[in-house]
């Protein structure tokens, strides 16, 4: 074989690699790869054999059945997962490059008030804009929505964020008040200013203890020197809300899942509590397909413009 049909032999080869690398990297098993590349186990391995020798590195810490990524292994997934992606999804770049966005997927995770109450309208507005993408929501809490994006099980998540990993791009667009809500004539409904001292003598409902609003409320009662009581825990705005209706507790909510027709007492808390934000979450160094960047655009038109991500050129 000569040296320059060498080279293109490789550089054919070198992406079937390259695949193969991501897809061990993505799933964490060689056996796993091979199942969702329709391969053999050992055509893998050899695969990734060869794309390790060729660049002079070990890509995994094998022990047993279970790899891990070494140092290199993680920076070389950083730059090929793009590359993988953008060849993957060459062909529906191609057609958006000419305004052709009429086919394709859509995977998008979210928190379920994030799918009750943020998303309806950019989802409509989306629909109605590329009827031919198939939009797939994924009710997922804040933990789940990110295990998706690392395994590239969605496109992008849209939710809140309080902590940003470093792998995580995340930009807010969107604000909602901090709001305490009461049954219509509970005895705070009557006060023109509420404290936190206030409240503190009421016991609150609240969503369940591993989501991000006990964090919230105990970083602000604690900055206060003050603590406050559950007397329910609850999954969910909208059960929360019938069961403060009742006047079975208090809550401070988010006041994106609040509308003019909740038969409620509502006071916003921005006295003591930013402002909530929501907004887009991507994985750093993915490659955005053509139908995240249109949805993306559909609710944040500033988000390609942010300096650390930018839209590819079209």
């Amino acid at each position: 074989m000569s040296k320059k049909s060498g080279d293109v032999y490789y550089k054919q080869n070198r992406l079937k690699q390259l695949r193969a690398f991501c897809t061990a990297a993505k799933t964490g098993s060689i056996s796993k790869a091979a199942e969702s590349l329709f391969q053999s186990q050992p055509t893998v391995t050899l695969q990734i054999q060869a794309l390790e020798r060729e660049l002079d590195i070990i890509v995994f810490e094998r022990r047993g059945r279970h790899i891990s990524l070494t140092p290199e292994g993680a920076v070389l997934l950083q730059i090929a997962q793009p590359l993988v992606d953008g060849i993957d999804g060459l062909e529906g770049n191609f057609h958006a490059h000419f305004g052709k966005l009429d086919r394709g997927e859509l995977n998008i995770a979210a928190g379920e008030s994030t799918i009750l109450y943020l998303l309806p309208d950019y989802i409509k507005r989306f629909s109605d804009a590329y009827p031919g993408i198939q939009i797939k929501l994924h009710n997922v809490t804040g933990r789940d929505g990110m295990a998706m994006l690392h395994a590239d099980q969605a496109d992008l998540a849209v939710g809140s964020m309080l902590e940003i990993p470093d792998d995580i791009l995340y930009r807010p667009s969107i604000f909602y008040s901090s709001t305490l809500i009461t049954a219509k004539g509970h005895p705070l409904s009557n006060k023109k200013r509420i404290t936190l001292e206030d409240i503190s003598e009421y016991g609150l409902i609240l969503p369940p203890r591993h989501l991000a609003t006990w964090r919230m409320l105990e970083m602000v009662f604690n900055q206060h020197g003050l603590v406050f009581n559950v007397s329910l825990e609850a999954g969910g705005w909208e059960i929360i809300k019938k069961y403060v209706a009742l006047d079975m507790g208090i809550s401070i909510v988010t006041g994106v899942c609040l509308t003019d027709d909740d038969d409620l007492f509502q006071y916003p808390m921005d006295e003591y509590m930013p402002r909530r934000s929501y907004g887009v979450v991507v994985r750093r160094g993915k490659f955005i397909s053509p139908q995240g960047q249109a949805f993306i655009d559909t609710i944040d038109p500033e988000f390609f413009k942010d300096r650390l991500f930018r839209k590819p050129a079209s």
